[in-house]
């Protein structure tokens, strides 16, 4: 039985709680310019109760939420304390239009910093909508270098689903290795893969069965910092919950016990709502649902997320829907669920089809394509080591960035051949474990004609392992592309483009290909600079899953000289903010 004293105490940090989310949802929208003074740092962190170096960003893993208005301008000054480390922030889902040196990716956009450097990110976010930031350096986004940016609407215009509060959640799958540890087994001969999370988070938080180490000593499981997060909900209100989505591997089924959900929002685009009792989401993903308070007030419900598409060895990660005034740490009196069956691709299929653009907010393609780009996802063998690769080409990244290389005209930075735009379709057998001893290493680039219409249709293969196949979530640096289909089995060239859906294709930033099938999309070349195109499963873009694509590079303006530094740019005179 709660005391009333602590009863009072509860009311107090909720109703104090409340103004805090009022606040930040209808006071911030008056300022025009949000500026934010960041430090990195390692630090020692028990996330899910194992004390381990995180990557922070003023002593928080996951960041600091950035919270502003379409059209604002965000300035990040961002310093680089790691003693021993270059580091790079992407702003996923912002399309950097006029900035791409912001765009925050090492190696193709801007040198990284280095240890001890300032560096501002400046950018205007021109799109409401829920989306994310993260490191884009090695490996950095695993070690807890990640958070939420939401951008809320212009004054005076309202979104088409209503709702009573306002609340992120950020998932996140949690390894006790470090990064570094993961990036050299990755890198050597015998592979050593980075296995399975230990854990999973909601909200930064989790919980690791510390009675499984040998050595206990590093695990506490009364540790605060892993107590499970609490969302508190008032009965009979209705919440949007802003998910997203930044694992290094899993795909994860999201679930509230007892509670439907509704889908309204994807990637910033707002989604012809459906209901579901679990929500799939793939790395990289940022998703609006309508929750509503309406279960029996009088006890506390589970909030799930468990992995799917690959076979778990991960427990499943807890929060807990809290009923007011129920204690918020009052555990629900039931089990939670273990989820959907991971290998239920036909259930994970069916809802990535659901998606489709609101009515009255459809954006329609272009009916046709000036270019199509066939990309074969494999896993190869290159000179005794494991890589990802495209129509046989692992991504390398060049010394010197892509965009300084292409605005400074250093055509001797990387290989200026262009890759191909397919493979041999006719012959390649996408369900049994190809030789491809034609692949090759390669940091060549796609040059797009600018504001041409380009298709990319991702065709997913067999791993070197006999009857596996990999879900891999796409993201697109610098655009919105629409989803134009999915299928099972091999794309047909001839037959599956006049099944696409042209006339309400939701736009993402990031897509799932599934196992063993295909995933089109369509976007138009008209954001000049250089951007990146990967799998979004951190260990597969380190193995040299991505591609590159280039336009209008002539449009960009004058670099600014702090993105240089390394490569071919060593001695350009980069500025100490």
């Amino acid at each position: 039985m709660i005391e009333p004293m602590q009863c009072i105490g509860y009311l107090v940090r909720f109703l104090a709680f409340c103004h805090l989310i009022s606040f930040i949802s209808f006071s911030t929208v008056e300022a025009r310019t949000r500026h934010y003074d960041w430090e990195v740092n390692y630090e020692y962190k028990s996330p899910d109760c194992y004390k381990k170096l995180a990557i922070t960003i003023n002593g928080r893993t996951p960041g600091p939420t950035i919270l502003a208005q379409q059209g604002d301008t965000i300035i990040v000054k961002l310093q680089n304390n790691l003693l021993t480390e270059n580091v790079a922030i992407h702003w996923h889902g912002i399309r950097q239009i006029g900035t791409p040196w912001s765009d925050g990716t090492g190696g193709f956009t801007q040198c990284p910093i280095q240890p001890g450097e300032k560096l501002i990110y400046k950018f205007v976010v021109d799109r409401a909508g829920t989306y994310t930031y993260h490191g884009h350096y090695g490996m950095q986004r695993e070690a807890g270098l990640y958070g939420t940016i939401i951008v809320l609407l212009p004054n005076g215009v309202s979104e088409p689903f209503s709702y009573d509060y306002d609340r992120n959640i950020i998932l996140n799958d949690w390894y006790h290795k470090s990064s570094d540890e993961q990036a050299t087994g990755l890198s050597s001969i015998p592979f050593v893969f980075v296995g399975e999370p230990q854990s999973l988070l909601i909200n930064g938080k989790g919980k690791y069965n510390c009675s499984l180490l040998t050595t206990p000593g590093a695990c506490n499981a009364t540790n605060p910092q892993c107590s499970p997060h609490v969302l508190t909900v008032v009965p009979g209100k209705t919440y949007r919950l802003r998910i997203g989505s930044l694992t290094a591997l899993s795909a994860l089924s999201f679930e509230i016990e007892g509670h439907d959900i509704t889908v309204v929002e994807a990637d910033g685009s707002y989604v012809e709502p459906f209901v579901v009792r679990n929500l799939y989401i793939y790395s990289g993903e940022t998703y609006s649902v309508l929750v509503k308070a309406n279960q029996d007030p009088s006890r506390n419900y589970w909030i799930t997320i468990n992995v799917v598409s690959r076979k778990p060895a991960t427990p499943t990660g807890l929060a807990i829907f809290n009923y007011y005034p129920n204690h918020p740490q009052k555990p629900p009196p039931t089990v939670p669920t273990t989820g959907p069956l991971w290998n239920d691709t036909t259930s994970r299929l069916a809802q990535s089809i659901a998606l489709k653009a609101r009515q009255g907010f459809i954006d329609t393609p272009p009916l046709t394509s000036d270019r199509a780009i066939v990309l074969l996802n494999t896993q190869n063998k290159i000179d005794g080591y494991y890589k990802w690769a495209l129509n046989n080409l692992s991504l390398t990244f060049p010394t010197t960035p892509y965009l300084i290389a292409l605005k400074e005209n250093l055509t001797d930075a990387f290989d200026q051949n262009p890759p191909p735009d397919g493979y041999d379709f006719a012959s390649y057998d996408i369900y049994r474990v190809a030789k491809n001893v034609n692949a090759t290493s390669s940091n060549r680039i796609y040059r797009l004609r600018f504001n041409s219409t380009v298709d990319i249709i991702l065709q997913n293969a067999n791993t070197m392992t006999v009857n596996n196949s990999e879900t891999h979530p796409w993201h697109l640096h610098g655009h919105e592309f629409w989803v134009l289909g999915y299928g099972m089995g091999k794309y047909n060239m001839s037959s599956d483009g006049k099944k696409y859906n042209l006339v309400n294709p939701i736009m993402k930033n990031t897509v799932p290909l599934h196992p063993y099938g295909w995933t089109a999309l369509r976007f138009q070349a008209n954001n000049p600079g250089v951007w990146a195109f990967h799998c979004h499963v951190e260990s597969h873009f380190y193995m040299g899953m991505a591609v590159v694509f280039e336009e209008g590079i002539e449009k960009v303006g004058n670099l600014p000289s702090s993105i240089m530094g390394c490569g071919e740019t060593k001695s350009y005179n980069r500025p100490r903010p």
